[in-house]
C-alpha cells in the first residue's frame, strides 16, 4: 500500500475542493494515485472540481486595506478564471472576508493565512470550497503585509491592483494617495538606489556594456557609457528618483520634502492580478 503524506493530500485538495479526510480516505482507497482518487470522490458523489489545477486564474479581486490605527496593512489577490466570478458580489465579499481576517490576525506569509483558522475550518478549506461551489478554479495567489509609522492602502482599476505604502510620519490621505498612485502606475522596484539588489545592478550593467559593444563602440568606452545607460536604469525604476506623475518637473524625492522636510517612504508593496 502506498504511503499517504499531507502533500499528497493537500495536492487533491487543491484540485477538488473535498474536505482533508474526504481527500486522505480517497487516496487511500485508490493506493495513492491522484486521478484514481478524484473519480473515487466523484463516485461517492462529492461536488468536487477534478482537474481543475491546469487551469489559469488571470482573473480576480485585489484587495488592501489598513487597520484602525493605520500601523498595518495588508494586500491579497483572489485569483479565478473568469471576469464574470470575479465581479461577483459574492466572490469580492469573500475575498473582503479575507482581507479583514488577514489584517486582524497578524499573519505575514501566505501560507500563514492559508493555516489561519475560519469558521470552523482553515483560510485554504474555504477557498477549497469556492472551487466546488464556482465550478472554476480560485486561488489565493498573492499576500502582502506592511507595517510602519503610516501605512496608506490603495485599489486601482476596479479591484485590478493594490499598493501599500508604509511612511516614517502620519500623513494626510490625499499624499499617501498621491504616493500609492505613483507605485501603481510606474511600479517601481525599490525606494532608492540602495535598495536595488546587487545583482539586479550588476546585470543591468553586463547588458549595457554588451549593448554598447554590439554599437561598435570602443571598448575603454563601454564602462562609461554602460554606466551611464545604469544610471539611467536606477532613475527610472526608483520610486525617489523617477519623475512625480502629478508634476514631471520634480522628482518624488521632491514632493515627498514638499510635504515635510523629513518625511520619508519606509516601504511599499504592489500587488496586480496576473
Amino acid at each position: 500500500m502506498a504511503q499517504i503524506t499531507a502533500a499528497d493530500v493537500n495536492k487533491l485538495r487543491q484540485q477538488t475542493g473535498a474536505g482533508m479526510m474526504d481527500c486522505r480516505k480517497a487516496l487511500v482507497e485508490s493506493d495513492g494515485d491522484i486521478e484514481k482518487a478524484i473519480d473515487y470522490l466523484r463516485k461517492k458523489g462529492q461536488k468536487v472540481a477534478a482537474l481543475r489545477s491546469d487551469r489559469e486564474t488571470k482573473e480576480g479581486v485585489v484587495i488592501a486595506k489598513v487597520n484602525g490605527d493605520a500601523s498595518a496593512g495588508v494586500i491579497l489577490c483572489l485569483s479565478c478564471e473568469t471576469d464574470f466570478v470575479a465581479k461577483n458580489e459574492d466572490f469580492v465579499n469573500f475575498a473582503q472576508t479575507l482581507t479583514d481576517l488577514a489584517l486582524t490576525s497578524g499573519v505575514k506569509t501566505l501560507d500563514e493565512l492559508n493555516a489561519t483558522a475560519f469558521d470552523g475550518a482553515t483560510v485554504a478549506d474555504k477557498v477549497n470550497e469556492q472551487v466546488a461551489k464556482i465550478g472554476e478554479k480560485v486561488n489565493l495567489s498573492k499576500f502582502e503585509r506592511v507595517e510602519a509609522a503610516a501605512v496608506t492602502a490603495y485599489i486601482h482599476g476596479n479591484y485590478r491592483m493594490g499598493v501599500l505604502v508604509g511612511f516614517n510620519n502620519a500623513v494626510n490621505e490625499e499624499v499617501g494617495k498621491d504616493v500609492a498612485m505613483q507605485i501603481a502606475a510606474m511600479n517601481p522596484l525599490a525606494i532608492d538606489a540602495d535598495s536595488v539588489p546587487a545583482e539586479t545592478i550588476a546585470r543591468e550593467k553586463e547588458i549595457a556594456v554588451e549593448q554598447v559593444k554590439a554599437e561598435g563602440k570602443p571598448a575603454e568606452m563601454a564602462e562609461k557609457i554602460a554606466a551611464g545607460k545604469v544610471n539611467k536604469f536606477l532613475k527610472e525604476n526608483t520610486l525617489l528618483a523617477q519623475a512625480f506623475v502629478k508634476d514631471g518637473n520634480k522628482s518624488v524625492a521632491d514632493y515627498l520634502k514638499s510635504v515635510g522636510a523629513d518625511l520619508k517612504v519606509t516601504t511599499f508593496k504592489r500587488v496586480a492580478l496576473g
